[in-house]
Formats: structure tokens, sequence, C-alpha cells
């Protein structure tokens, strides 16, 4: 039992190889350290050694066959079909509508936290608090003043973006 990437075997853990190998003649299954990673019982003792190869025991390991040609086997979606993701034009203004309420009520309380930001920056020069004596201390906060205030305006401008998309 040989598997190597590249040459249309996959070894995956999820048999058992404990019981199978036993029923193959009791040979020992090693994995050796790769790339590719390899899972073999075609080795001997010594050669395992030499490889820095471990045994597996009762650890479980299935093989499993790539398609041929090397092509993977088409996977079934669940995904609905188009005609049964359609929604009620009805519906769908009304989650328009709901989601255009949603973002003006945040625009407005971004737009509001805006205003309190600049107006405590105070164009850059904010009033020093009683625990600002070093000089060091006042810039990190005016920077961090800063840093939010740009964080506002890009969150600002990502609503308004999100609003100019909806219908």
């Amino acid at each position: 039992m040989k598997s190597r990437a590249g040459h249309g075997a996959v070894a995956l853990l999820l048999g058992a190889v404990g019981p199978w190998a036993m029923a193959q003649g009791g040979s020992t299954v090693y994995r050796c350290p790769g790339p590719p990673i390899l899972y073999t019982d075609a080795i001997s003792a010594a050669e395992a050694k030499q490889r820095n190869c471990r045994t597996i025991e009762g650890a479980p390991i299935t093989v499993m066959q790539s398609p041929k040609g090397g092509k993977p086997a088409p996977v079934a979606s669940s995904a609905p079909r188009n005609s049964e993701t359609r929604v009620d034009p009805k519906e769908q203004q009304a989650r328009d509508s709901d989601a255009r309420r949603i973002l003006e009520a945040e625009l407005k309380r971004e737009e509001e936290r805006l205003a309190e930001l600049q107006k405590d920056y105070n164009g850059g020069e904010p009033e020093r608090q009683g625990n600002e004596q070093n000089y060091a201390k006042y810039q990190e906060r005016v920077a961090g003043m800063k840093a939010a205030i740009t964080r506002k305006e890009a969150d600002i401008a990502a609503i308004k973006r999100e609003l100019a998309k909806l219908p």
C-alpha cells in the first residue's frame, strides 16, 4: 500500500488500518516524513529507521484513488436554484427600506460621534489633561485622537457607499 501525492492516490486518515494490516499478513504500516508524506507497508524496518519513519498502530487510514485523468470528481451542490431564491418584490422592497433606515440611523450616530471627536481634537490642539505633565504623553493622546477621527471618517464613507448601493 503506497500513497504519494501527485501519483493518483490520496491518503486520508479515515478508515482503520490496524485490523486491515493484520488481515494482510501482519505487515507494519509506516508514516515517512515528506514532502510528500508517505504511508507504506512496502519497506523493511531497517529502511524505515533510516528514513525516520514511524510505525502506525491502530491509527485510522483509508487510501482512496483519484479519478482517472487527474480531474476531481464533480461535487453535488445543495445550493438552491435561482427559482428557489427569488424574493417577492414587495418583500424585497421592505427589506431594502429596512436596510436604508438602519444605515441612515447608523450614519447619523457616526456623524455625531465624529463631530464630538473633532470638537475634542480642537484642530490638533486639544486641552491638556491634568495627568499629561509629560509632553510626549500629550502628543500620544493627540495622535490617538487624530487616528480615531480618520477611522470615523472612513466608517462614514463606507456607510455612504452602502446607502448608494440601495435602490
